[in-house]
């Protein structure tokens, strides 16, 4: 066994090849592999920029090969007199891919020098460097001049938070770490410095809170070429939404690469076609804003333009156009604030514990309703501007939530005080106290993982589901808890709570749809939006002191205080409308 770092005492080889096995068993049941067609894909735009060398061998790497798919398809667009000098290496944890993509290339390339290993890429980069930092490698490597990858979509949860945690300090990254985002700081490691390399990966890292590391890393360990996001073209079984990477490699990784990179995009739309493709990949040929056919019955927009992050390394990923860019320019002209001015906004509480701590049978228990109960949030309760009453008692929820504020901060109650509660708790101690990691850092055993702060929940606060199609925005004033599920934003100001009711009229309309599609332009399967902390932040609100907001609020009050009635629903219609007028633009059908 090597080791890795005498502080660590990390063997990335071994302690990935359990995780790492199963993402390729998953993909030897097709569930992840890549297909001909879009392993022809990666190729051919690798190849049309490629720069090989007149002389000598054309060093080729798949890091993940898997069967061996996208190895065999780049090496078939090689020119022939090119392929004559071509050195193949392939690396892959799962013997029986390495077995079959081995075979694979053989039989379509008998004459090339091959050499596929069972081996740990990860584990091999961190060899390469003698335990340092990624990028002060102490050991040298003959780059590599073609890099074609399709690394494992390993997120966190699955691949072990210690396993994680270890490969963010050796990689030097933040926060939550999925496995391919050292994969692809990786490949820069190997990458000649005029190399090219084509990657599909998952398109999360453009968006995510996590994946802020990685996209500053991109910008400056690569000089990215071309961006395709792929979005919801269910390109894969599993679910994925992908994307692809063109990139060369760069002489001088201290300084990031942002200008002239091409940005295509191509996500579901309910809008009629005007062309047609064979399929999602043939329809990215379309021009810009161009909606396609493809024969399965799906039609989708496909945008292209150049990448834009805001002017910040880490900032969110998106592709800017003329059109795009008036519009935001417009909304820009048009905008006091964001919602981040409000105040910060929260995932609701999570206990790692739901079948202890949230229940809809208290008043069933033998032992009688436990004190500390109160009303649980949930998106069951999800409506548009005032919580709705789930129609199933069974979704009727409330929480055990045992912590309060004293006056040095959030505290764990004293149970001795709540005899009921305390009995029901224990009864389950032995599940409580199965959370070590809730022991380990200093907690009671009878406490919530992230109960928030508990002084909060009686003032009003906007609740939001993380994952809709329509945004769906409401106000609590019954000082409920939100549930993990959920998101939720207080005022910070007490003498600002207007800006709350201005913000739910916002959140709530059509201009937000259209907003967030052309800030953000990132939706998940079946058209849903994703409204989490990164991108609700950045919604925009008009000048509170203005009469048409002033009006937006008083008419946002009413409609919550109406909700549900017909009188409320056209209110909305009015209210939609003026939310459209005071950020300056005509109101517009917003796609599916």
């Amino acid at each position: 066994m090597k080791t890795m770092s005498s502080l660590l005492h990390f063997d990335a080889d071994t302690a990935l090849r359990p995780r790492y096995s199963a993402v390729e068993q998953q993909k030897s049941t097709g569930a992840t592999y890549t297909s001909v067609d879009f392993a022809a894909f990666v190729a051919d735009h690798m190849v049309l920029v490629a720069d090989l060398p007149k002389i000598g061998n054309i060093r080729i790497l798949d890091p993940a090969c898997g069967d061996g798919a996208l190895l065999d398809a780049l090496i078939k667009r090689l020119p022939p007199s090119a392929r004559k000098r071509v050195e193949v290496v392939g690396y892959d944890t799962d013997p029986e891919a390495i077995r079959f993509a081995s075979q694979r290339l053989r039989q379509d390339f008998p004459n090339l020098d091959v050499h596929l290993e069972q081996k740990d890429f990860l584990a091999h980069v961190l060899n390469l460097q003698g335990g340092g930092d990624l990028f002060s490698a102490s050991e040298v490597q003959e780059p590599f001049h073609l890099v074609i990858a399709n690394p494992p979509y390993v997120r966190t949860q699955i691949m072990g938070a210690q396993q994680a945690q270890q490969l963010a300090q050796r990689f030097g990254l933040t926060g939550r770490v999925d496995l391919y985002y050292p994969f692809l700081l990786g490949i820069s490691r190997v990458l000649a410095e005029n190399g090219v390399t084509g990657v599909i990966t998952s398109n999360r890292f453009m968006t995510t809170k996590s994946g802020q590391a990685v996209r500053s890393a991109m910008l400056s360990r690569f000089r990215i070429l071309h961006v395709w996001d792929l979005g919801d073209t269910k390109l894969f079984d599993a679910a994925v939404l992908p994307s692809v990477l063109l990139a060369r490699g760069t002489p001088d990784p201290q300084h990031p690469h942002t200008d002239g990179i091409a940005y295509s995009s191509i996500y579901e739309t309910e809008d009629a076609a005007i062309a047609e493709a064979a399929d999602a990949l043939s329809a990215l040929s379309a021009d810009n804003d161009t909606v396609v056919a493809i024969p399965d019955g799906r039609h989708f927009r496909v945008r292209h333009g150049t990448l834009d992050n805001g002017g910040d390394l880490e900032g969110i990923w998106r592709v800017a156009t003329q059109a795009t860019d008036q519009w935001l320019e417009t909304v820009e002209a048009n905008t006091w604030e964001t919602f981040r001015r409000i105040g910060k906004i929260r995932v609701g509480v999570k206990s790692t514990a739901d079948k202890v701590f949230v229940r809809n049978d208290w008043n069933d228990l033998q032992g009688g309703r436990p004190e500390l109960l109160r009303p649980l949030i949930t998106r069951k309760c999800a409506r548009r501007f005032k919580a709705d009453v789930p129609a199933k008692a069974k979704h009727i929820k409330e929480i055990l939530y045992p912590h309060e504020v004293t006056e040095y901060g959030r505290a764990a109650v004293d149970l001795s005080l709540y005899p009921k509660a305390a009995s029901y708790l224990e009864e389950h101690r032995d599940v409580l106290e199965a959370r070590s990691y809730l022991i380990k850092a200093g907690r009671k055993w009878y406490e919530l993982w992230v109960p928030q702060d508990p002084a909060a929940w009686p003032s009003p606060k906007l609740v939001f589901p993380d994952i809709s199609d329509k945004p769906i925005f409401w106000i609590d004033t019954g000082g409920g808890v939100v549930n993990g599920e959920c998101y939720w934003l207080q005022c910070e100001n007490k003498d600002e709570q207007d800006l709350l009711w201005l913000a739910l009229a916002v959140a709530n309309s059509t201009f937000i749809e259209a907003f967030y599609d052309h800030r953000f332009n990132n939706k998940l399967y079946a058209g849903r939006r994703r409204f989490i902390t990164q991108y609700v932040e950045l919604f925009p609100l008009p000048n509170p002191a203005c009469n048409e907001a002033m009006e937006i609020v008083a008419l946002a009050k009413e409609i919550h205080a109406l909700t549900p009635s017909t009188e409320a629903s056209q209110l909305a219609a009015d209210l939609d409308a003026r939310i459209w007028r005071v950020f300056g633009l005509p109101a517009e059908k917003v796609s599916g």
